[in-house]
């Protein structure tokens, strides 16, 4: 007689209250949301005209080319394609990063990179190489949001270093290094994000040489050196003498190929590259393998360089359409940079404005931009606020600033009111 199989048991009904689940680590509820991903979700309705995302304009995106690109990776070996790989990246992408570093004036070899899954995951494994809670960290005043983020979520000190309209002031950052030995100095010197400014020549030289004076780990992130519309190019920070044994340079594909690919590389020197693969094999053990061939392929057999210079000429022509039209949109006495490249422009609206404030009459309006104060670390300045230009057609950034004008009048006039 075959064996009856028993039923389930099932547990008998708890009569005490259970008790909470312990509660989250401090860093998971001290650090804030991004306020730019809050405006995007609110903005997301058809019709809304914003300035807030950084986003790349996606009818620029070499969709062709980057499906190409897959269906040769698929081809010449779905099996590799599909399989885990080496925490270091695939030779053959860090082969083509590298000829790309080295052709734009810093001598670099496929060793000395790694590839990353994003450069903002770059970011998060220097940081965990380098920061432990308690540590200080200097950063340009405003700066890139989700490197405060990275930085308040591993328990740093984040310092602001004084900037003037050209970036970081060698003789402040002189005194801070000297008052409060700091670990890193992470800065974003070309095209800034938030605020569009690039660190002229002659101060990164200052910068590396109070680096190697001070005993300073720099962090050098460059997602939109590339996005160049005007001007000379400008050496990076790492290429300096005395800083190339103490810069860890982070770049992208985001910005030049799609967001969408996650790929993004760091180079360092060999010790604290070392250190990032280990603290990369806990996080993820290694980037997308699919992706990381289908780049390597598309970087080696279509012209990155032309699909940029298409891109720079038509994110040319929306700055100059944003800048052409602040002036009859923001009130008098507003300020704003010109950037000689990347995706950001960055206002300062008068004496008695809040850009938060005017935010919310703006989205009524069915326009939107981010105010500026998220972006700094100590006090903030609530007139500030970023408009970013890449997404919308010259002729739609035209009508984002005629709605613009619009809210800034209606604030003026409610503010006004008695």
């Amino acid at each position: 007689m075959p064996s009856r199989i028993p039923a389930a048991t099932v547990p008998a009904p708890d009569t005490h209250t259970a008790a909470p689940p312990p509660g989250f680590a401090a860093r998971a509820t001290d650090v804030g949301g991004s306020p730019i991903r809050e405006i995007l979700a609110l903005t997301a309705r058809p019709g809304v005209i914003s300035f807030a995302g950084g986003l790349p304009a996606p009818e620029l995106f070499d969709a062709q080319g980057l499906r190409a690109a897959y269906d040769a990776a698929f081809a010449g070996s779905a099996a590799r394609a599909l399989q885990y790989s080496t925490t270091e990246g695939a030779p053959e992408l860090r082969e083509a990063v590298a000829a790309r570093v080295t052709a734009r004036g810093l001598k670099t070899g496929p060793d000395d990179l790694m590839v990353t899954t994003g450069s903002q995951q770059a970011l998060a494994l220097i940081t965990a190489t380098l920061v432990e809670p308690g540590d200080a960290v200097l950063v340009e005043n405003p700066t890139y949001l989700a490197a405060l983020q990275c930085f308040g979520l591993a328990g740093a000190r984040v310092i602001p270093v004084p900037c003037d309209d050209e970036g970081i002031l060698p003789d402040a950052l002189e005194e801070i290094t000297a008052r409060e030995r700091p670990k890193v100095l992470y800065t974003v010197p070309t095209f800034q994000n938030p605020t569009g400014r690039t660190l002229p020549g002659e101060r990164r030289a200052e910068v590396a040489r109070i680096a190697a004076r001070r005993g300073l780990w720099l962090v050098e992130d460059d997602p939109y050196g590339e996005l160049r519309f005007e001007g000379a190019e400008v050496s990076w920070l790492a290429a300096h003498p005395g800083a190339q044994d103490r810069t860890a340079l982070l770049g992208s594909f985001s910005k030049v190929m799609a967001p969408g690919l996650r790929l993004g590389w760091l180079r360092a020197p060999r010790a604290l590259r070392r250190a990032a693969v280990v603290a990369k094999q806990a996080a993820d053990l290694h980037t997308s393998t699919v992706d990381q061939l289908a780049a390597a392929h598309y970087l080696r057999t279509a012209d990155l360089d032309a699909h940029i210079a298409v891109v720079r000429a038509a994110y040319r022509e929306r700055r100059d359409a944003l800048l052409a039209g602040l002036g009859a949109t923001l009130p008098a006495g507003s300020s704003w940079t010109r950037p000689e490249g990347g995706m950001f422009v960055w206002a300062r609206l008068p004496q008695g404005y809040d850009a938060a404030d005017l935010l919310r009459t703006a989205i009524s309006r069915d326009v939107a931009f981010v105010p500026g104060a998220p972006f700094y670390t100590g006090t903030p300045d609530p007139r500030t606020l970023r408009l970013s230009f890449t997404t919308h057609t010259p002729q739609e950034i035209a009508e984002g600033l005629r709605r613009l004008a619009g809210a800034v009048e209606a604030y003026a006039s409610a503010s006004a009111s008695p």
